[in-house]
């Protein structure tokens, strides 16, 4: 078949490589540079991780086959996830109930108390809310898990539904949390609690490996994609079958001659909640740590990335860099008093603000897209990606969710 796929992040890259050796394959991007949220720039010779920090990872066999087919493992650096937590002026290890150890005595008889009482309360929870509370007790939800993820999302925790997040969440019982306490063990089962990452330019290194067999063509914006015979016209040109990676959100404008309700649909998705990020790549002191949290609303920015850490080939000169992250838009005024507020000495070098960074799903948002979906594959156009299936994918989950559409499409 002709395909065209639109977008060249990480989940149009990882399809148009498992399709390229059966199809005939066209990648079209709207940016002058290839790699959607994981694509990276040099700002005075330092690398810039432009929306948060990206490393590999999986606990998908088929998966790691697949990226390490295009790699060899010398080309990476293997690390152990070394994520803090920054709370009171004091630094506490991640994920903070198996530092418990660490905090007041009259907190840690507290949030024990309410652990005892976990097992009692019900197993199945409806919002994320509920499940924090459920799992963890009031006081370890108002120290850190509410004030941590109201930050991240920026949203009403009670809208958003567990089963969205299934995967994505710790799921500890009582005895693990104790005995992590006990003898001071440190989290392993987490995906990226070891992961790889490249010695050279960061997950742009990636981008431009996975991109060098493929037609790929920039600066293209797609503004017409039309239904004609069994496949479909994009921006005038034919192809059997379209992989969108794109934002949901726009497809709408751009769709011609489907059915009505396929408009009807894809209105819906007008609603759909998302957050961007303002980054700023830092100079900061050294240190060892990996990701450091912020809860406290007293600090609006809520995670420090240490890419200078990841590998030393993304710094520059004498001092070491980080990202900054905020959820939101933010003056590069207010980015730079927060800075002040963090340890580390942060020196800033290059801002950049990224309106779409996080999806949010509310209780309706999967009906909606698996609806979307239906109706498009019918006509051989196919969703891919965090916002083409308003998924919070990282780039392992990407590359999953392109193995199973290549099984649909090849069927």
């Amino acid at each position: 078949m002709k395909i065209c796929v639109i977008g060249s992040g990480i989940s149009g890259l990882s399809v148009a490589n498992m399709l390229c050796a059966k199809h005939d394959v066209k990648v079209f991007e709207k940016s002058n540079q290839i790699g959607g949220l994981i694509k990276c720039t040099r700002e005075s010779g330092n690398l810039f991780h432009r929306v948060g920090g990206h490393v590999f990872n999986s606990k998908n066999d088929e998966v790691l086959d697949w990226f390490w087919s295009f790699f060899d493992k010398d080309e990476f650096v293997g690390a152990v996830r070394n994520a803090k937590i920054y709370l009171g002026n004091k630094y506490l290890d991640y994920p903070i109930e198996n530092n418990l150890y660490k905090l007041d005595k009259e907190q840690v008889d507290q949030i024990i108390k309410e652990l005892l009482e976990v097992d009692k309360r019900v197993t199945e929870y409806k919002n994320f809310e509920d499940f924090l509370k459920g799992n963890f007790g009031d006081t370890l939800y108002e120290l850190y898990f509410g004030p941590y993820n109201k930050k991240v999302w920026n949203t009403d925790l009670k809208s958003i539904p567990l089963d969205w997040l299934e995967g994505k969440l710790p799921m500890p019982n009582l005895i693990e949390i104790l005995s992590n306490n006990i003898l001071k063990q440190k989290e392993t089962n987490m995906v990226h609690a070891s992961f790889y990452y490249p010695k050279n330019n960061g997950s742009q290194f990636i981008v431009d490996r996975l991109s060098e067999k493929l037609d790929i063509e920039t600066g293209i914006n797609i503004d017409d994609i039309k239904k004609h015979k069994s496949g479909w016209l994009v921006n005038n040109t034919y192809f059997d079958c379209v992989i969108y990676t794109g934002n949901i959100r726009y497809l709408k404008p751009v769709l011609q001659n489907v059915e009505e309700s396929v408009y009807d649909v894809l209105e819906a998705t007008k609603q759909f909640k998302y957050n961007g990020t303002s980054n700023v790549l830092c100079y900061t002191e050294s240190n060892d740590i990996s990701w450091l949290y912020f809860p406290e609303a007293s600090i609006i920015p809520h995670r420090i990335i240490y890419t200078g850490n990841f590998s030393e080939s993304n710094n520059e000169g004498i001092r070491k860099t980080c990202v900054v992250e905020f959820s939101g838009e933010h003056t590069e005024a207010v980015i730079e008093e927060e800075l002040k507020k963090m340890p580390g000495n942060l020196e800033p070098i290059a801002f950049n603000y990224e309106p779409y960074s996080y999806v949010i799903n509310s209780f309706d948002t999967r009906a909606v897209v698996n609806t979307i979906k239906e109706k498009l594959e019918e006509n051989n156009m196919f969703l891919l990606g965090r916002f083409a299936e308003w998924e919070y994918y990282n780039m392992d989950k990407c590359i999953e969710a392109a193995f199973k559409l290549v099984e649909k499409i090849n069927e």
